[in-house]
């Protein structure tokens, strides 16, 4: 899914190393900072630069390049388009969302569901809202291993009951998680429900870059307090304490 504009993959790949964000261990982004647009059936916030939001701050966070945050009216949404060398990732919030592709691949992903899509070499898709409300959702972006590769699509229903006081890895890039919808990217996608007054604890590697948003709810991360839809940058290599102040639902992305 892109705007009207898609980004030039060699721009994309030449952010990589790129991570400016080294004096906390974790950066808080307010919904409110977020980059905007709002296309009237598209109302989108960017956790990253993104089409005409460029915050040099915001490029990546690890091999995560692109974190969009999307409201898409009634009957409408993206037509048909390209994308290259990269992982796209789309956790749907809210409604539904209906993808085709050149492949010839074609699926509709429900709230709680999630989509990949493996961009290789080069493929062309639209996605459309077809259901009579808004649909909201996250879209991410991962840097892959490498360039090139057959492009893919995949879709799997995970059923936010099964989540529950527990982080679940949805996507990932790792054989050893044989459950998960795959991508070619050093990263993993976990999804979770945490009901008020409970807490999940997540450890990572040294190294490892993790971006945390709470779909709905508000969370503290480690006693910081983030409301819904904020976003926290976090440096790897130590446990994090996540606790509900409301019953939220938590995406987060851990990457290289």
């Amino acid at each position: 899914m892109a705007e009207s504009k898609p980004e030039c993959p060699v721009d994309i790949w030449k952010g990589k190393d790129m991570n400016t964000h080294t004096a906390n261990r974790i950066e808080r982004r307010p919904f409110a900072s977020l980059g905007h647009a709002d296309h009237g059936w598209l109302n989108a916030r960017h956790h990253f630069s993104f089409a005409d939001y460029h915050d040099e701050d915001r490029m990546n966070w690890g091999a995560i390049r692109v974190w969009n945050d999307d409201e898409i009216g009634p009957r409408s949404g993206f037509p048909p388009h390209p994308h290259a060398d990269m992982e796209i990732i789309t956790y749907v919030r809210t409604g539904a969302i209906t993808h085709k592709d050149s492949l010839g691949n074609q699926g509709r992903t429900e709230a709680g569901d999630v989509q990949v899509m493996s961009a290789g070499t080069g493929i062309r898709h639209a996605e459309y809202n077809l259901e009579d409300e808004t649909t909201t959702l996250f879209q991410i972006w991962v840097i892959p291993r490498a360039r090139g590769g057959s492009p893919s699509w995949g879709a799997k229903p995970f059923p936010r009951g099964e989540r529950s006081s527990k982080l679940v890895v949805l996507a990932s890039g790792y054989d050893e998680d044989a459950e998960a919808l795959r991508i070619r990217a050093d990263a993993r996608l976990l999804g979770g429900t945490i009901k008020a007054g409970d807490s999940v604890t997540y450890d990572s590697a040294d190294g490892r870059h993790l971006y945390l948003v709470p779909a709905t709810g508000r969370i503290t991360i480690d006693g910081e307090t983030y409301e819904a839809r904020d976003g926290a940058a976090i440096i790897g290599g130590a446990p994090i304490t996540i606790t509900a102040i409301e019953d939220a639902e938590i995406v987060l992305v851990d990457s290289i």
